[in-house]
């Protein structure tokens, strides 16, 4: 079939289906859930149940192992819908796409076989185990290691900022194997191994629906066979991973964005001031403006990296596409939610209006899946 350019700025049919079943899904039983997600600080098993049994959970996993095989694009199209309304939420299906995809890209076919389909049903959740309290954006600097004894391997370490620590049911662990050159290793944990514990739980900004905290490792012995990838190229499956991962913070952050976006444009057309809606005040009609141009110009890029990791073929230049997204998304829902909270002015500021929540989620999107500066540093790079 001849593919007309207008064709390449349009979503498939079966994607635009999926989205408007997610968004009605999102409508209807999420966001009247996300005020109390955050204000309880707890992590929300319905809403993981709700999104297992919609497929939803199947989203980051081909077919062969029971997913929907509808690749990058839908994924984070599906995140974007669903942190529109409740970012902790998105952070459900954006964990399961983290803390499996070093598994689907490196791991034996074995280790596929065994986790795999169980997080595709959503019965199983995992985590990714990189960060330590002395290495966030260096992780060479690490210090959690892994000795080899005879069929096994022990590990010992703290880490730091895990995601889904406490709830996940194995832990994708990255450690060092080799002292003297500093080369990782990662290595599939399960929950129930014996010296695994989760130390403090993190009280934080926001996202607070999401639990975030330290797995301790003390003499933790997993089967050789448990280790993902090749030994001493962890930090390979590491960039790999996260060089894909990064467009779910991405998207995350253009949900958040246009969710704030359109909240802060309703109430302006409801709120009165000087006699007429405040959405007839040049000065609030062009914060909304640039509020949607620089949501709809974040979309735009994140679409283009998903299409790009979508691809047969890798392209060269793809860690450069899913850094400038993820750094351009997420500094824009920074400055789109404090844009919101402006708009609405004191109601902006205070719990009974979601605008505040946003701005609090969307900070950590500049943060986690590696920092802007880490971002701006791949991009440049990449410009050599």
């Amino acid at each position: 079939m001849t593919q007309t350019l207008g064709d390449v700025y349009e979503l498939p049919q079966e994607h635009k289906e999926f989205r408007d079943t997610i968004r009605q899904i999102v409508r209807e039983r999420v966001a009247p859930r996300a005020a109390e997600i955050d204000a309880k600080a707890e992590y929300p098993w319905d809403i993981r149940k709700l999104f297992a049994e919609q497929d939803i959970l199947g989203l980051p996993f081909d077919t062969e192992y029971g997913g929907t095989g509808t690749g990058t694009l839908m994924l984070q199209i599906a995140v974007e819908e669903i942190a529109k309304a409740c970012a902790s939420s998105a952070l459900i299906l954006m964990i399961q796409e983290l803390g499996t995809l070093p598994i689907q890209l490196f791991g034996s076919p074995e280790l596929k076989e065994r986790y795999l389909p169980r997080c595709a049903t959503g019965e199983w959740s995992p985590a990714f185990c990189l960060s330590e309290p002395e290495a966030g954006s260096d992780p060479a600097s690490m210090r959690t290691n892994a000795v080899r004894d005879g069929d096994e391997w022990v590990i010992n370490g703290t880490k730091n900022w895990i995601t889904n620590a406490g709830i996940a049911d194995f832990y994708v662990v990255f450690a060092i194997t080799d002292r003297e050159s500093r080369r990782l290793s990662a290595f599939v944990v399960e929950k129930d191994a014996p010296g695994l514990s989760i130390g403090k739980l993190e009280h934080k900004l926001g996202i607070k629906g999401s639990p975030t905290g330290s797995p301790v490792f003390e003499d933790v012995r997993v089967p050789a066979a448990n280790m993902v990838g090749a030994e001493g190229k962890g930090l390979s499956v590491a960039l790999g991973t996260l060089e894909r991962t990064r467009l779910g913070a991405a998207a995350q952050a253009v949900g958040i964005s246009q969710g704030a976006t359109d909240y802060a444009n309703q109430y302006a057309k409801e709120r009165v001031a000087f006699g007429e809606p405040i959405n007839e005040l040049q000065g609030i009609q062009f914060k909304l403006a640039d509020m949607e141009t620089r949501t709809a110009a974040a979309r735009e890029l994140l679409y283009k990296a998903c299409a790009m990791a979508d691809r047969p073929e890798r392209p060269a230049d793809l860690g450069k596409w899913t850094s400038m997204a993820k750094l351009f998304a997420s500094d824009t829902a920074m400055a789109v939610t404090i844009e919101a909270i402006q708009v609405l002015g004191g109601y902006g500021y205070v719990t009974e209006y979601p605008v505040e929540r946003m701005m609090r989620d969307a900070k950590i999107t500049q943060i986690y899946e590696g920092t802007n500066e880490i971002q701006r540093v791949v991009i440049a790079r990449a410009m050599r």
